[in-house]
């Protein structure tokens, strides 16, 4: 039992000088490890590429709305969804037996006011005889008046004959005035028979165009891509042509309807190269190009935003309507640029621990140094960096920044050269940050 005491007090005491030895060199190391107060990272070439994120809807170029201008019953269909069609094949059929009805009624209307135009013509050939006949009875009462004028200044006859031709005379006119008027009337009633003829012929025309109307035609070559109707139903066209189909003209080149905010829109323009993706396939990268900016506002959650028009092909038929686009609009591109990380625009040392830098001629400097990522593909801006000096402190570093992806920026000017390490983080406040101490080398259970 002694013996086995004696080993256990060694072991002990093994790890007690083991844990101080452990503590004081951690201590140690920490407090002079300077070397590795900051994380650094390397300046270097790359390619960096400035983008407009936004999210849109891919839709058919052409999308037609086919619908029915006549009211009736679904009799027959002939399309369905995903059916290809070719512009005129009949695609549906609306019961036509009541309109072929209206037709017959109003070919039967024609041939009625064609009737009753012979019947006005022949009245108006009969009025004309009439005329004629009453022009005839004057020119005869009047020569008779005028001779009976003559032989009674002769007084050869007696005044009443006299008179009598005289009553003749003003009866043949007048009868002639009423064989006008009624020729005048006869022509009137004519040319309203003919009015009537056209007015029948109309009807019977719109009678026609609406049988016609109950057959639906394609009107463009394209897929089916939706269908609203089925046999039986009864559409009604009262107010509003229903949609029977809805028909795109051609699946094989789609266009991306998206949503630009108006922080990003003044930088978008026409012929820009796109990149997109869809849910559908995650792996896979669409291209395309910005080929319209509508002016139209749009606004969304009180965001203002434009839809911008993009041009994809769509040979593989991949891409369908409705499908939802994550959309990535190329604004700038910039190929074996300078770059830095943007974690090195946002370091910042502690008051007195940074080395003045020396003043370097040729530098331009555009108003006050800032300490942030550009925002933009404007120009360029000056701001801050920082490097180690030999014995291990910040020395600033003035540089002017291009176009930025959000996780790099370009270097357009300034005494940074590739290789370099700019400072990105001060490890110090990290570690202050994650730990108040140091822990006890002993742990909880030898301390008690």
């Amino acid at each position: 039992m002694a013996k086995r005491r004696r080993t256990w007090i060694f072991l002990i005491g093994v790890i007690l000088l083991l844990g101080a030895a452990a503590f004081f060199l951690r201590g140690k190391f920490g407090a002079q490890g300077s070397s590795q107060r900051y994380r650094t990272a390397r300046v270097e070439r790359g390619e960096i590429n400035l983008i407009v994120t936004a999210t849109g809807t891919i839709n058919p170029v052409t999308t037609v709305l086919v619908g029915s201008q006549v009211s009736g019953t679904i009799k027959s269909l002939y399309a369905d969804f995903n059916s290809q069609v070719k512009e005129g094949q009949v695609i549906a059929q609306i019961d036509p037996a009541l309109f072929e009805a209206q037709v017959e009624q109003a070919r039967a209307n024609v041939l009625n006011a064609q009737g009753n135009l012979l019947n006005m013509q022949a009245n108006f050939r009969n009025a004309q005889a009439n005329l004629e006949k009453a022009e005839v009875a004057v020119l005869d009462t009047k020569r008779t008046l005028d001779r009976n004028r003559e032989l009674a200044g002769r007084q050869v006859i007696a005044q009443a004959t006299l008179d009598t031709a005289e009553a003749n005379y003003d009866t043949a006119v007048a009868q002639r005035g009423v064989a006008r008027a009624q020729l005048e009337s006869a022509k009137s009633q004519t040319e309203s028979a003919k009015a009537q003829i056209e007015q029948t012929k109309a009807a019977l025309k719109v009678a026609e165009t609406n049988l016609r109307y109950t057959t639906i035609r394609s009107p463009v070559n394209g897929i089916v891509i939706s269908r609203n109707v089925d046999v039986g139903q009864t559409v009604a066209a009262s107010l509003q042509a229903p949609t029977l189909f809805t028909i795109a003209k051609d699946l094989t080149l789609m266009q991306v309807d998206s949503n630009v905010s108006e922080a990003d829109i003044g930088r978008v323009l026409k012929g820009q190269e796109v990149d997109f993706t869809v849910d559908a396939y995650p792996e896979t990268t669409f291209r395309g190009k910005v080929s319209e900016i509508r002016n139209a506002p749009q606004t969304i959650q009180n965001v203002v935003t434009y839809d911008v028009v993009i041009e994809v092909g769509n040979k593989e038929l991949k891409l369908k309507p409705g499908m939802t686009a994550n959309v990535s609009i190329l604004i700038a591109q910039r190929k074996g640029a300078l770059k830095i990380p943007n974690a090195a625009l946002r370091f910042r040392p502690e008051p007195g621990e940074e080395i003045p830098a020396k003043k370097k001629e040729g530098l331009k400097k555009e108003g006050p140094v800032a300490n942030k990522p550009p925002e933009s593909a404007e120009g360029p801006r000056p701001v801050r960096v920082w490097i180690l000096s030999q014995d291990g402190k910040p020395v600033p570093v003035t540089v002017q920044l291009g176009i930025t992806n959000g996780s790099y920026s370009e270097v357009v000017e300034g005494d940074l050269k590739e290789g370099m390490q700019v400072i990105v983080e001060d490890l110090t406040k990290k570690k202050s940050q994650g730990q108040s101490g140091p822990p006890s080398p002993f742990g909880r259970g030898m301390g008690r």
